[in-house]
């Protein structure tokens, strides 16, 4: 079976390059309107063009979001967005509403159209009558089950997605109205609250002031907040259904998400159909350890097996699982507008790295790196590295320098550049991070 195509979202430029950076096939993203994720990063017209020769200069695909339920008045400016992702040359625009499919094929007819999980694709019937409408590829709603997706492939020969990890909605494959009820942000033009994670009590209506716990505890009970999607141990069963194309959810998800589970699936697929079943269950234990180390909700196989129940809600709380902090990047050189020679040099004759001579400029550098702070850390303590490409590996914190030279014992301002003594070299795109206390 051929394998399928590994899609990754991309909320930033940032997000972008490390989604590629970590094995993803394509990655999906948003314009700065008509998309439903209107609190992320998104593009504008000159980042979007320079995403889609980025992404395709490396042969892979760029699918943008067009996938808000539109009123009549985004249909003023939405021929000239069409038509300008039609010139881009993007790889897919992803979409839900009639009208905009219908306003996309007249004035962008090369554009190629994917019906978004919004759609709420959950037939083979619904799907055979998007693809005799010109639709490429569907995103199947998330509460089908193993057999029904299987059904639905054995019945339709057109392009078939399916989400594997990610954040599940309480709603009907997100189509959600608490968000619009309660605060006034409408989910379906991109504004959610994500009310689903709050905290709710009983008020009876004749004592408004006097809220009841549904369950007997004090912290209240989260009765919409469900559990995050995580099919990875189940890829093989997904296997057999010959799906075209796995995707993450999370544009707005850190970048540390981002690399860790598009790597962890990366090896997952490339295992599973390149080396067979045997060999992705004795690699399962590390993938599933990696994935805890992102931030996350318990995890769930959604609907794959049936209709979740209570096990599949987290009833108590709201809060994320965080057992590590994601605190830096590593940068390019290019990168860093300070990682000049006269900079370097100043810095080597300051320190004496580990004792080291500096008449060799070269084999100083070797055992430095430039890092981004995402978060503080210190010395003294023991950083991970992820890497795009091999195992994970971790140092100790021993020297760290800031642009001008100047020794540094906490990296504590936002997105400071800081260069720092490392064992081995870390590599572009790299990941550090801390174990919280407890997990260390």
């Amino acid at each position: 079976m051929r394998k399928p195509e590994l899609l990754a979202p991309a909320g930033d430029w940032e997000k972008l390059k490390y989604a590629l950076a970590y094995g993803a096939d394509a990655v999906y993203m948003g314009g700065q309107v008509f998309g439903l994720r209107a609190y992320a990063g998104n593009f504008n017209s000159e980042e979007m063009e320079k995403a889609v020769l980025w992404t395709h200069g490396l042969g892979k695909k760029l699918y943008v979001t067009v996938n808000i339920f539109a009123h009549e008045p985004d249909f003023e400016e939405l021929p000239a967005y069409l038509k300008q992702l039609e010139k881009l040359g993007v790889d897919g625009a992803i979409v839900s509403d009639p009208g905009i499919i219908a306003m996309a094929q007249e004035v962008a007819p090369r554009l190629p159209l994917h019906l978004s999980t919004q759609a709420n694709s959950t037939n083979s019937y619904s799907v055979r009558f998007w693809l005799k409408q010109g639709i490429e590829r569907v995103v199947l709603a998330r509460e089908l089950t193993l057999e029904e997706l299987r059904e639905v492939r054995s019945k339709v020969e057109g392009g078939l997605e399916v989400f594997i990890h990610g954040a599940m909605c309480m709603s009907y494959s997100g189509r959600c109205l608490l968000s619009n009820y309660l605060t006034g942000r409408d989910a379906n033009r991109g504004e959610c609250t994500q009310p689903c994670r709050w905290g709710y009590s009983l008020v009876e209506e004749k004592r408004p002031e006097q809220s009841f716990p549904i369950e007997e505890d004090e912290r209240g009970t989260y009765v919409f907040n469900s559990h995050d999607l995580c099919l990875l141990p189940h890829l093989p069963l997904l296997k057999t259904i010959n799906l075209d194309s796995y995707k993450i959810e999370g544009r707005m998800k850190s970048v540390q998400y981002v690399a860790s589970t598009v790597k962890v699936y990366r090896e997952a697929i490339d295992t599973l159909w390149d080396q067979g079943e045997e060999a992705f269950q004795e690699k399962l234990p590390e993938w599933l350890e990696e994935m805890d180390k992102v931030s996350h909700r318990d995890y769930s196989p959604g609907f794959l097996f049936g209709k979740p129940g209570a096990k599949s809600h987290n009833l108590e709380s709201s809060h994320y699982v965080r057992d590590y902090d994601f605190v830096g990047v590593g940068l390019l050189e290019d990168e860093n507008e300070h990682a000049e020679e006269d900079v370097n040099k100043n810095l080597c004759n300051e320190v004496k790295l580990n004792k080291r001579e500096c008449d060799d400029f070269d084999s100083f550098n070797n055992y430095t790196a430039w890092i981004e702070q995402r978060n503080n850390f210190k010395r003294g303590e023991v950083l991970e590295v992820l890497t795009p490409q091999g195992a994970s590996w971790s140092f100790e914190v021993k020297e760290m320098w800031d642009t001008e030279g100047e020794p540094v014992e906490v990296a504590r301002h936002a997105q400071q550049k800081i260069r720092m003594a490392v064992p081995e070299e870390i590599l572009p795109y790299s990941i550090l991070r801390r174990a919280k206390i407890g997990k260390r």
